[in-house]
């Protein structure tokens, strides 16, 4: 971490108590770390804007009964190879599903997948956040593999009730 440096802010009365009390309830114990942090989330924002190496987290509730849906969100996910790196399936209730997928990748690259996989018939709420990865991490790969090669061509099983992760 470089050196710290301090600046001044000039910022309204009434918006600065409002933002004390935000910074209260979620548990700040000052200002610096929470602006540190919106300067942060910022940045991750701008990175996804350019196109840059981001990760995420598509969080997906849907109806387990819609025709043949699980085996769609997991061609879908398989489709995207080593940009998929860990999943995680729950059962809620008798007819829904919780997923989580955890991917890295561009942020073009994420996003429109994501929104392919939030559109798909039977998905009823999701939403995809992305976070910014340290540039030293960005070119650091792990390849996607399987026990057998193959094309992903051929229908894959149902995502289990457990996590899993892709190596």
């Amino acid at each position: 971490m470089s050196d710290l440096v301090r600046f001044g802010v000039a910022i309204d009365g009434e918006l600065l108590a409002k933002f004390d009390e935000r910074l209260e309830r979620r548990g700040y114990a000052n200002r610096s770390e929470a602006i540190r942090d919106l300067i942060r989330n910022d940045l991750v924002e701008a990175e996804a804007e350019r196109g840059g190496e981001v990760a995420g987290s598509l969080t997906l509730l849907y109806d387990h009964h819609a025709k043949d849906l699980t085996e769609k969100l997991t061609e879908m996910q398989h489709s995207l190879g080593e940009r998929v790196v860990s999943s995680l399936h729950v059962h809620l209730d008798h007819d829904h599903c919780l997923e989580v997928v955890v991917m890295r990748g561009p942020a073009g690259t994420l996003k429109d997948a994501a929104d392919r996989i939030l559109a798909t018939k039977g998905v009823v709420h999701g939403k995809l956040t992305l976070t910014g990865i340290p540039a030293a991490l960005a070119s650091h790969r792990h390849p996607h593999r399987h026990e057998h090669e193959h094309e992903h061509e051929h229908p894959h099983p149902p995502t289990a009730s457990r996590s899993t992760k892709r190596r």
